[in-house]
């Protein structure tokens, strides 16, 4: 969601705004004197996750609890989220090499497992899902907004950026030879609280930043088609990932005069290949005016000169209210600074071995392709990368994706030739230990083999269910309800029956 601290509560005025301006533009100046004199400390590569959970009652619908459940876990590795139906959990970095994805993976399912019991504890149950299908267009009232200040803001800040309602206008994916079309508006930011997500973070150095970022928007496209969980929104079947179109439909400042014109929505693929991680940062501050535009009190070059690392506040706060599907991180810990790629493409489950699976096929192919000889971005363009990525998460292992040297080719066919060798790779490479390298990936494999993502068994099992005399309503609550008792048999997706 919106990264940084919290905000104040209070309107801003056209000073704050001026103040902000001039304060990024300072911090954006700090971070490009800090890249030039090698401000950045980077002893190890660090991965680290973070998983949006939905919590649901016991007739499958959003229960919204979050504030109840956070409470009786109390536990700071899971925070608020968006929509009262949400919470976030925040898994500590790791160390990418040896056992670090086992050790996560054991650390996911302790996590999870806690945040069962406390839910319990509210009549609620977590739901690891792309897209909680049970949503209904009377959950984007705004009186779901979870309670905190800078939440209700930004509501505000982009309803009165755009002045009119959110359009949601999106066509699906055939489902047993039938296309369904949704349009519907909604008068909050609310419809983003449907898009659940695993973001993945890799510590980077900075010469390493772009290549890395470069290889992760080619392998979006690929991300999503493997990964896809959320084919279904507000009834009706959509696209395989259905969170790509929703989240940027429901983010999006632009009325459609200034759509027309090209101005850039605030979720965004971006548009070029870059050099160095201020390429993003700089855009980012070029083209997107502050959304939320509260100023820190730390003159960030004192700061730098007099040995400290800058929390440069007010770029991290702006980047946060930018939403790529790869995003730069700048942060501090323990007082030094360093830089992230931060991978978004991805949905919430099926299950934990499903997610720690897309995360090792991210992370290994990232680096061969980071690291390869002559890099595949150099073969492509940045719009067949853009391409991929929409083409991925509408379509999933039915889409033709574009791959340099081969040409047009569907998702699994790529990675089982292509991607998942250099996976191994990759893996190899960063030192990961064979157990969990053939762990995980062996799951990627089985998943192109099958055909079968949690997209495709959500579609086919409510389809089914529709067939033997259920309304979709019905059959929606029915395969969630399936849904969860297979994520708790803790089988991966590719192996579910669809009965």
């Amino acid at each position: 969601m919106v990264m940084g601290k919290d905000v104040s509560a209070d309107p801003f005025d056209p000073r704050d705004r001026g103040r902000y301006r001039r304060k990024v533009q300072r911090c954006l100046d700090t971070l490009a004197r800090m890249l030039t004199e090698g401000s950045f400390s980077f002893p190890h590569k660090h991965i680290g996750l973070e998983v949006e959970l939905n919590l649901v009652d016991d007739k499958m619908r959003p229960s919204m609890t979050n504030t109840m459940v956070l409470e009786a876990l109390n536990d700071p590795s899971f925070t608020t989220e968006l929509g009262q139906h949400n919470i976030e959990l925040n898994v500590p970095p790791r160390l990418l090499a040896g056992d670090s994805a086992r050790e996560i993976e054991d650390d996911l399912r302790s996590y999870l497992g806690r945040a069962s019991a406390s839910a319990a504890e509210s009549g609620s149950r977590l739901a690891m899902i792309g897209i909680l299908p049970t949503l209904t267009h009377d959950h984007f009232d705004q009186k779901w907004l979870t309670n905190n200040a800078r939440y209700s803001l930004l509501n505000d800040q982009i309803f009165a950026a755009r002045g009119e309602q959110t359009v949601l206008s999106m066509e699906g994916a055939p489902l047993r030879g039938k296309k369904e079309r949704l349009r519907s508006f909604a008068e909050s930011i609310l419809p983003e609280a449907a898009c659940t997500s695993v973001q993945l973070h890799l510590q980077v150095a900075p010469e390493e930043f772009a290549p890395h970022w470069n290889a992760a928007q080619c392998l979006a496209g690929v991300q999503v088609a493997l990964g896809a969980n959320s084919p279904f929104l507000l009834g009706k079947a959509l696209w395989h990932e259905t969170r790509i179109p929703l989240f940027q439909q429901a983010t999006d400042t632009r009325p459609e005069e200034l759509k027309n014109q090209g101005v850039r929505p605030r979720v965004w693929f971006g548009e070029r290949w870059i050099t160095s991680i201020f390429d993003l940062f700089e855009e980012n501050v070029r083209y997107f005016p502050g959304l939320l535009p509260e100023t820190d009190s730390e003159d960030p070059v004192e700061a730098l000169e007099a040995g400290n690392a800058p929390k440069l506040t007010e770029l991290r706060l702006h980047n946060g209210t930018v939403w790529r599907w790869n995003r730069p991180v700048y942060d501090v810990v323990d007082g030094k600074p360093h830089l992230r790629v931060e991978n978004r493409v991805l949905p919430a489950g099926p299950t934990v071995l499903d997610m720690m699976a897309n995360a090792a096929f991210f992370y290994g192919a990232q680096r061969a392709l980071a690291e390869a000889e002559r890099p595949v971005w150099t073969q492509m363009s940045f719009q067949a990368a853009e391409e991929n990525l929409y083409a991925g998460a509408r379509l999933g292992f039915d889409a033709q994706l574009y791959w340099p040297g081969i040409g047009w080719i569907p998702p699994d066919e790529l990675v089982l030739r292509v991607l998942l060798p250099l996976a191994h790779e990759g893996l190899r490479q960063s030192e990961v230990s064979d157990a969990a390298r053939e762990r995980y990936l062996g799951v990627i494999e089985q998943r192109c083999l099958t055909r079968r993502t949690g997209s495709r068994w959500q579609r086919e099992t409510v389809a089914l269910a529709q067939e033997r005399g259920a309304d979709r309503d019905t059959a929606l609550a029915g395969m969630l309800a399936r849904y969860l008792e297979l994520v708790s048999s803790e089988q991966p997706v590719h192996s579910w029956p669809i009965d």
